[in-house]
């Protein structure tokens, strides 16, 4: 037994299970296997149930440690006594890396016998009123041999023990913040010196499905960041001015008789200025009136910059993707954002939205562009978009200083410039460029200081988001191979 199940070892660790038949993960199998393991250890080594060990144990057990050696059945019920269960208020605990079992079936003349597991698994010391504290990292291969009905453990092979890095004690703070909240993914970006330096998401697309690198989020309101722009390099190009009244070029049939739609500028869009509510459809009547004098007073509106795409469409006889496309995605290095979904959609790698309970939030999918919400992109173009900004956006230095000027007053230490909120209050002089975006399911936040040249990014597929930006936009955390500090 001793010859085959290092035979079996040689081969798992040389890859040539991974050519041959690994049960699917919701194989009858597999999943008997998977809760097999969970049971095992849960009742003989995190709660030191011993009787229940001797009756799930083979007689001839192996017991093969990179560290500690070979252990018969008799030393490693000793050694399970003497240093998993002797101290109540120092115990070890483990718990199996989710997603990294495998199973491979074992067969004698078409008949399962046994079965080879292997996974990753964590350890864990637990004390009276604390958290508990990730200790060890190892890998494990474990020989299962059907008896009866029963699953009895007969050969183990415990390997590649070490302690947790500090990054990846951080991410498991971070995936453990996430499900507290009920959010399944989050996706950053670090921005030092006007150099992106780091983009990573982390947790699930779904709750399940581990979220990728290039996970695509629904941004919300961070697309009105990417209209602004637009319309601020087609106004250094002069194609557009900063002051013309939209009028000439799109009158909303709801404000046909109200003539203050003459007043109504790219600036006093940019700004929020345009006297608009944030939606038409948030009033009663569900039409979109003024509710004081464009250029009077502040307030934020999406059905300003869906106004004032309009007048640029119409004006330029393009639609805003493309202009966007030719003026942002293209200069900024931005290869994997849309504003709706079209064919080049990868939906598989879209974060699908959850609510406060965490409950799946059915998706919305768009099919027509909106200038103040539903853009699609990753961290990583995001990003590139922030150090684009942070690096002059292409604008001539006299619009990027307007870009980055108070427009209007937000409150006492907020303004808002040409897209972006300002806020003031800093050291040194120093200023920072804020915007949000808010939608169910969806809670994203970009930040920069132009005067460091530092920027964070923030997205994440989850209503729940007061407690995990305090935690990012407080602390440091050390998270992929960067330091995340956003202070």
């Amino acid at each position: 037994m001793n010859q085959k199940f290092l035979f079996i070892i040689t081969l798992l660790l040389t890859g040539f299970f991974n050519t041959i038949a690994q049960e699917s993960h919701n194989s009858e199998l597999f999943l008997e296997l998977k809760a097999q393991d969970s049971i095992f250890f849960e009742r003989s080594f995190n709660q030191c149930d011993l009787e229940y060990l001797q009756r799930n144990i083979s007689d001839e057990l192996r017991f093969y440690h990179d560290q500690g050696g070979m252990q018969d059945r008799e030393q490693f019920l000793l050694n399970t006594e003497k240093n998993i269960c002797s101290n109540p208020d120092l115990k070890p605990v483990r718990q199996v890396e989710p997603g990294s079992l495998e199973v491979y079936p074992l067969y004698r003349d078409g008949k399962l016998y046994g079965a080879v597991q292997h996974g990753k698994h964590n350890f864990y010391i637990r004390e009276p009123g604390k958290e508990d504290r990730w200790t060890g990292i190892a890998r494990f291969t474990h020989l299962w041999l059907r008896k009866d009905k029963s699953w009895i453990l007969t050969e183990v092979l415990s390997y590649d023990h070490r302690e947790p890095r500090p990054e990846e004690i951080e991410t498991r703070k971070l995936n453990r913040l996430l499900q507290e909240n009920n959010v399944p993914a989050v996706g950053l970006a670090i921005i030092e010196k006007r150099k992106l330096i780091s983009t990573s998401v982390y947790g699930s697309l779904d709750g399940v499905i581990p979220a990728p690198p290039n996970t695509i989020f629904k941004v919300a309101s961070l697309t009105k960041p990417v209209v602004a722009l637009t319309t601020l390099r087609l106004i250094d190009q002069g194609k557009l001015d900063l002051d013309e009244p939209l009028y000439k070029y799109w009158v909303d049939p709801d404000l046909k008789e109200d003539k203050r739609y003459k007043k109504l500028t790219p600036r006093l869009v940019l700004s929020h200025q345009t006297g608009f509510p944030n939606w038409r459809y948030l009033d009663e009547n569900n039409k979109l009136t003024f509710q004081f004098d464009p250029g009077t007073g502040y307030q934020y509106s999406g059905e300003g910059f869906e106004y004032l795409r309009e007048a640029i469409e119409n004006k330029l006889q393009k639609p805003i993707e493309d202009l966007a496309h030719e003026l942002i995605f293209k200069p900024a290095g931005m290869t994997d954002t849309r504003f709706w979904w079209d064919d080049s959609m990868d939906e598989s790698r879209y974060a699908r939205n959850f609510d406060v309970a965490g409950e799946l939030i059915p998706t919305n999918k768009y099919y027509e562009a909106n200038a103040a919400a539903n853009l699609l992109t990753t961290v990583t173009d995001y990003g590139r978009f922030l150090e684009y900004v942070i690096n002059g956006a292409g604008l001539s230095t006299k619009l990027f200083r307007e870009m980055t000027r108070k427009q209007a007053e937000v409150g006492e230490t907020s303004y808002f410039g040409l897209g972006w909120e300002i806020l003031t209050g800093f050291t040194q002089g120093e200023y920072a460029l804020l915007h949000t975006g808010k939608d169910p399911g969806v809670s994203t936040l970009a930040i920069m200081f132009p005067e460091s040249g530092n920027g964070y990014l923030i997205f994440m597929n989850g209503d729940n988001k007061d407690k995990i930006y305090e935690t990012l936009l407080t602390q440091k955390l050390y998270l992929g191979n960067e330091l995340w500090n956003s202070r």
